[in-house]
């Protein structure tokens, strides 16, 4: 792919003396950026080693900062997420929305279904396989709190289960992806900038961006991303050791997920090294038909009616029940709120640099408007379709005495076998999960890892490939570090880690809003 400097198809680009890469040095056949690539690569080597050779200390230092983090500063991940929407609704449907990534005359790269294929295996794929089946029946239950402090088996508790969940799976993590993506493909494709965050804010630091306020951008993205994603990649490695320790009777304790991981690691460098089209448009594509291929089998063989008159009943509720889960101030529920969604946000927050910069690549030739209508509302479609599929098939089998499922829980990871193993072909159903999940780890490890290199090595987009290589292995050490310094309580480690890494980005992403006004209220459109 050219770098961007040769793609800009504006006649409105910024008129800068920095050329891509000249900050960059050659160190053993690597061309890097000085000095964003060497801080991140320090910085999530000492914390990987620190938490694996003192993982007790690691993990209660995690729980601690995530504690003062929510203490503090609850009320800026709350806000975040709606500011984000308002300002996309108002691009789209301002005269703003005409204009076009790339220039008048740019031409869309991908087909539609290919792009939306993209959009959803590297921004939601794992979290939907892992959260389909157990985040409304953990609301339905009572397990790990309420929302709203809803009485558990009422109505409210029900419609509550599946509003929350599209609540925290809908519109919200994809303005936030949006807006990224939209502000770097913008200065990239039409302004001529570097394909970097640092890009983003052009308009108000100015020449200033190439400087040291530029570098701790980058740095505070790289570092939110491969938080994020190692979080992703650690819940899916958690997923997956614990269906096939369900289906083949074994426990699967931290050594296992921590070797699922590395192996997945291991398919990740195999994709990096195939490229973006021989590796994640390939596997994404594969993926979207495996994975709407078990769709479909868990809404025939599951409760059809139900699952039907759910889609519509749960779009319904998310619409009536949306405000009051916004509202930050005053909720008696603080403890679901800051642990699902505070997380939630900080997750999608910590997410945006590496699904932003991903959107942006594929999204040339683009309007603003088509942009804004497909990356907000496909997902969204997707996630009311997939979460009332799965999440009305568990919670049925839970109130009916069907299976495994049966009136209990037992473990967040292993509820969507559980589900399978009482439908037909349960055996066959669960390996197809494990494939999906295996496969979503590695497409987004992939794109996790060409994001990353193309911030630190200045933007460029055509780097070595072993600088890809060498920040897939990265993903997979600080994946496995919060898995092993979390202990038995990996999922909160991996919440910890990412709450805390999306703090500095979360004021970068609303600075982020303002420059991208600026920098496309006097262009062109088509």
């Amino acid at each position: 792919m050219p770098d961007t400097a040769e793609i800009a198809g504006s006649e409105t680009e910024y008129e800068t003396d920095y050329e891509i890469g000249q900050d960059n040095v050659e160190v053993l056949g690597l061309d890097v950026h000085n000095p964003v690539f060497f801080l991140a690569a320090t910085l999530v080597l000492v914390f990987g080693g620190a938490t694996l050779v003192f993982p007790e200390a690691s993990g209660a230092f995690l729980s601690s900062l995530r504690g003062q983090t929510l203490q503090s500063f609850d009320w800026l991940f709350a806000a975040t997420p709606v500011i984000v929407f308002v300002f996309c609704l108002a691009l789209a449907v301002s005269p703003l929305g005409r204009i076009r990534l790339g220039g008048a005359a740019a031409s869309p790269e991908y087909k539609t279904h290919s792009w939306i294929a993209m959009l959803f295996a590297a921004g939601v794929g794992i979290g939907f396989m892992f959260w389909g089946a157990a985040e409304p029946l953990a609301y339905h239950t009572d397990w790990f709190g309420m929302p709203l402090n809803a009485v558990p088996g009422t109505p409210d508790a029900n419609r509550l289960a599946f509003s929350a969940t599209l609540f925290h799976w809908g519109i919200a993590p994809w303005a936030i992806y949006a807006v990224v993506g939209l502000s770097l493909g913008f200065f990239a494709h039409n302004k001529g900038l570097p394909l970097s965050i640092r890009s983003a804010f052009y308009p108000i630091l100015g020449e200033r961006v190439w400087g040291w306020p530029g570098h701790i951008i980058d740095l505070f993205a790289v570092v939110s991303t491969i938080f994020g994603l190692a979080t992703t990649i650690g819940l899916g490695g958690t997923q997956a050791a614990s269906g096939l320790g369900y289906m083949f009777d074994f426990e699967p304790n931290v050594w296992i997920q921590i070797g699922l991981v590395s192996a997945m690691t291991a398919l990740a460098i195999i994709s990096v090294i195939r490229g973006l089209d021989g590796g994640v448009k390939l596997l994404s594509n594969i993926n979207m038909i495996v994975a709407f291929g078990l769709l479909v089998f868990v809404v025939i063989a599951g409760p059809t009616a139900l699952i039907f008159t759910g889609m519509g009943e749960n779009f319904l509720a998310y619409l009536a029940d949306t405000p009051a889960l916004t509202n930050w101030i005053g909720r008696e529920d603080l403890s679901w709120f800051h642990d699902w969604t505070i997380f939630y946000w900080a997750w999608w927050i910590s997410w945006s640099p590496f699904v932003g910069m991903f959107i942006a690549r594929i999204s040339r030739g683009r309007t603003v408007r088509e942009y804004f209508s497909v990356v907000l509302l496909a997902p969204f479609a997707i996630c009311v379709v997939w979460f009332s599929a799965f999440g009305e098939t568990a919670v049925f089998q839970y109130e009916s005495g069907i299976g495994d499922l049966s009136g209990r829980i037992t473990s967040s990871a292993t509820v969507l076998f559980q589900m399978l193993a009482a439908m037909p072909w349960g055996g066959v159903t669960s390996m197809i999960a494990i494939g999906l999940l295996i496969v979503f780890i590695v497409t987004s490890a992939d794109s996790g890892a060409l994001v990353v290199d193309t911030i630190t090595s200045g933007g460029k987009t055509d780097a070595p490939v072993a600088q890809r290589v060498f920040w897939a292995c990265m993903l997979g050490l600080t994946a496995s570090a919060l898995l092993y310094g979390g202990g038995t309580s990996a999922l909160e480690s991996l919440q910890a880690g990412t709450i805390a890494a999306a703090l500095p980005f979360t004021v970068a992403l609303l600075i982020c809003c303002v420059s991208l006004y600026l920098g496309m209220r006097d262009e062109p459109r088509a």
